[in-house]
């Protein structure tokens, strides 16, 4: 076990105290730990964003190279998977794809075994790029992880894993 002090009083401590006056009532302890996530996720994807504006694209469009490249050579997905993938509409897709296709990232082409549909294949460019820009997002995770040491980010990682999975899944 850790013995790394605990963190001086935050922001949400601030809240948790002022809610303590106005509602004692309250059991107030889950606000604690996804007002504490929400902000880390905001903080961290903010500069997520910035990193990946270097790149020049957006943190949407990261994650349509992204999973482009984690699908394998020959880097090709249908525009429905994507969408289900990224939990977009296809609208919201059809975007993403017209300014990634535009900048060379990527490229539409009809699909060989159905030609009522297309299908998205990373470019070389895109493929160089996303493997820079994932390298980019997890160096700057990996500096914003290291508050933690080794042990403790397992923790984490195994009780933010137990509580997705108990709020994607709720038990009746």
């Amino acid at each position: 076990m850790s013995s790394t002090p605990k963190p001086s009083r935050d922001a949400v401590d601030a809240i948790i105290d002022q809610w303590a006056v106005v509602r004692p009532d309250l059991d107030t302890a889950a606000m604690e730990v996804f007002g504490r996530v929400w902000r880390l996720a905001r903080t961290v994807g903010d500069r997520m964003e910035k990193a990946y504006a270097r790149f020049g694209i957006s943190r949407g469009e990261f994650d349509v190279l992204a999973t482009l490249r984690r699908s394998g050579a020959p880097y090709t997905l249908s525009p429905r998977r994507l969408s289900e993938s990224l939990m977009l509409t296809t609208g919201g897709m059809t975007g993403r794809l017209d300014k990634l296709e535009r900048a060379g990232l990527l490229r539409r082409s009809p699909d060989p075994h159905d030609r009522r549909a297309l299908q998205v294949t990373l470019t070389n460019k895109g493929l160089a790029m996303i493997d820079d820009a994932v390298e980019a997002g997890l160096a700057l995770q990996t500096e914003a992880l290291s508050a933690l040491d080794e042990e403790q980010a397992g923790q984490l990682a195994d009780l933010l894993r137990q509580l997705l999975a108990g709020s994607v899944n709720p038990q009746p």
